[in-house]
């Protein structure tokens, strides 16, 4: 395919150009239809009357309808998008860069969206397409999905669909998680994914940091026990990775644990452990569900994360060798190659 995406580069550019417009168009559309055409320029950087001409085009074809709450995809225009998906990777250098991001990691799989979104906020959403698209490819019935909470992780939630390959799944937060934004909250997550997938979920209701004693009394609970068992021998499990001191923050850590972090250098955290840039960890929350040595035994752990800013923490994480697989967007997977 290379070879011939080379020569037709050559002998037909607009060609190739114009394909990548109206493919730019139509998975835009897709992402967040109904839109009208002035958001959908403005979204794209695309000039108003050549989006007017390009949806125009679309439109006589069969591939978008036009209704008066704005411009969705027909399922001519759904199928077209997925038969063209792999080719465009190719043509935008996309399945070179994803080749690179996973030779620098040492991981299975990386999967690459485009554009940035630390800029544009539907790249996140866009991510979270991509790792469900991921999640079907692996699936099976009856498997459990233990699921983080954050920003990244509720867009993944956001775009999940039924699980028609794998039937019965159980989904279960990987840790507890009361203390954060309701919607940003592991237990959310756990259970808008699982109504989506029409799958069965269970919940953890524990607060997360918890004080030494507080730990041994919760973890003694026997509903706690079954709900951490269900969770340790997780299938899948699916997360996100934050900026160190972004997330002590937004924890409310003391004063102390903010000193250690900033003289350990910590870069990222995940999972409640905070590593340095070569993936040492330097603080560990005390926290009830998932811990790093548990992830040995999941069969394929995940790691959903973009955005130009979060490539040191990305980096940082991934020197633990604990996640085989990666889902990021172009912002980061450039800046990871660069660093």
């Amino acid at each position: 395919m290379r070879a011939l995406i080379d020569l037709q580069k050559k002998l037909f550019p607009d060609v190739l150009e114009v394909m990548q417009r109206r493919y730019k168009i139509l998975h835009y559309i897709q992402l967040m239809g109904p839109i009208g055409r002035r958001s959908l320029a403005d979204n794209i950087e695309m000039g108003e009357r050549l989006v007017r001409s390009e949806v125009d085009f679309l439109n006589s074809n069969g591939f978008l309808d036009i209704t008066a709450k704005g411009m969705m995809l027909t399922t001519e225009g759904t199928n077209i998008l997925e038969q063209l998906g792999e080719f465009m990777k190719e043509v935008s250098g996309f399945s070179v860069l994803e080749q690179s991001v996973k030779d620098k990691l040492h991981v299975d799989h990386v999967i690459v969206v485009p554009g940035n979104s630390d800029e544009v906020d539907w790249v996140k959403q866009e991510m979270g397409k991509a790792a469900i698209g991921f999640l079907r490819s692996i699936l099976k019935n009856n498997q459990t999905i233990a699921v983080t909470g954050g920003t990244s992780m509720a867009a993944v939630a956001e775009m999940m669909t039924p699980l028609e390959n794998a039937k019965d799944c159980m989904f279960v937060p990987a840790r507890g998680g009361l203390g954060e934004r309701v919607e940003n909250q592991a237990n959310t997550i756990c259970a808008e994914m699982a109504n989506k997938a029409n799958g069965e979920y269970r919940l953890l209701h524990v607060p997360d940091p918890l004080s030494e004693e507080s730990y041994q009394s919760i973890i003694g609970e026997p509903s706690v026990k079954e709900i951490l068992q269900l969770i340790r021998q997780a299938d899948v499990v699916i997360h996100g990775i934050g900026d160190a001191m972004t997330m002590a923050e937004r924890r409310k850590a003391s004063d102390e644990v903010l000193q250690r972090i900033q003289a350990g250098n910590a870069v990222s955290e995940a999972f409640g452990y905070y590593f340095n840039k070569t993936g040492e960890v330097i603080h560990k929350v005390r926290t009830v569900g998932l811990q790093l040595e548990d992830l040995f035994s999941s069969q394929c752990v995940v790691a959903v994360a973009g955005g130009t800013s979060k490539a040191k923490a990305i980096m940082s994480y991934f020197q633990q060798g604990k996640s085989n697989v990666l889902v990021t967007d172009e912002g980061a997977a450039k800046e990871l190659i660069r660093e």
